[in-house]
């Protein structure tokens, strides 16, 4: 039996198919099916069932899965204490949505490379439910979402909270003196798509202000509503930090709101059973780097 083996049964038995468990290691699914076919004949069990459409834990492999993953993780430790002074190494995956990536994931990113060169980071930015499904199959190692975990096998450690602002460009909003639920029906509501977590910030405001907006305007992309709510598009939201620096500018206005916006909560998700240094280490840094009221260097 070797630590090599057992990383292959851990992740095999966490990630969401044997694929993805062998992206994970750098193996091709051959080489760790092979991996595991070793360690099962080492230890005279068999752990996986593999008669299904999904390779399944035996009982034998729910039994070896805690173990395994504690000693993969004391591995870690022994290999962080004794080893060289360049740091953790490996690949890093990371989950940030378009707000994340466009504030603050920059200096983590610095901050990781100072202090890790070795690390191999890759970064993939998208909606937070989009990132907790990601995650829960194994294949990012930490996500920041707005929120506290919603899967049972994710948990999640505060960070930071973002506060939005009412906009609208000067066209607009010369036609109206506040927002309110007259406002809403009145004008096209941009806003991302559902899934976001600025969406249920606005839901919440929308039941709040007892509004219902006549349309919506929907847009993936916060460089995109900006240039549509400049343009005379509808109203929206943007982050408080933004939209300052572009009242300032008169790109946009800010509008006052009767209803109080509430502020978005984010926090680091990782998963449950995932104990190893680098996740530790990703939520120190995190921490740290977490301010959502920088202002992007595009506006």
């Amino acid at each position: 039996m070797t630590l090599k083996q057992l990383e292959a049964f851990y992740w095999a038995a966490t990630c969401s198919s044997f694929a993805m468990a062998a992206e994970r290691v750098h193996l091709s699914v051959s080489s760790l099916s092979k991996r595991i076919a070793e360690l099962e004949a080492s230890l005279g069990q068999v752990l996986f069932d593999r008669a299904g459409h999904r390779a399944a834990l035996t009982e034998a492999g729910t039994r070896l899965l805690p173990l395994a993953g504690a000693l993969l993780q004391q591995a870690d430790r022994l290999q962080q204490e004794m080893g060289s002074t360049t740091g953790l190494r490996g690949p890093c995956r990371l989950g940030v949505g378009e707000l994340t990536a466009i504030t603050w994931l920059p200096r983590l990113v610095a901050a990781l490379a100072a202090a890790h060169p070795a690390l191999e980071v890759s970064v993939h930015v998208d909606v937070g439910a989009a990132l907790a499904e990601r995650l829960d199959k194994g294949e990012l190692d930490v996500a920041v979402i707005a929120g506290p975990a919603s899967r049972s096998a994710l948990t999640s450690v505060p960070l930071a909270h973002a506060r939005f602002a009412w906009c609208a460009g000067p066209g607009v909003a010369r036609g109206l003196q506040r927002m309110d639920a007259d406002a809403v029906q009145s004008q096209s509501l941009v806003t991302l798509s559902q899934g976001s977590g600025v969406t249920h910030l606005l839901d919440d405001w929308l039941r709040q202000a007892d509004a219902r907006p006549a349309r919506r305007l929907v847009c993936n992309h916060w460089g995109a509503i900006v240039g549509l709510l400049a343009q005379g598009s509808g109203i929206g939201l943007l982050p408080e930090g933004w939209a300052q620096a572009l009242h300032a500018r008169d790109v946009l206005q800010v509008l006052p709101s009767l209803v109080p916006l509430g502020a978005l909560d984010y926090a680091l998700h990782s998963r449950r059973d995932d104990l190893r240094p680098l996740v530790s280490m990703l939520h120190g840094l995190a921490a740290q780097h977490a301010d959502f009221t920088v202002a992007s260097g595009a506006f």
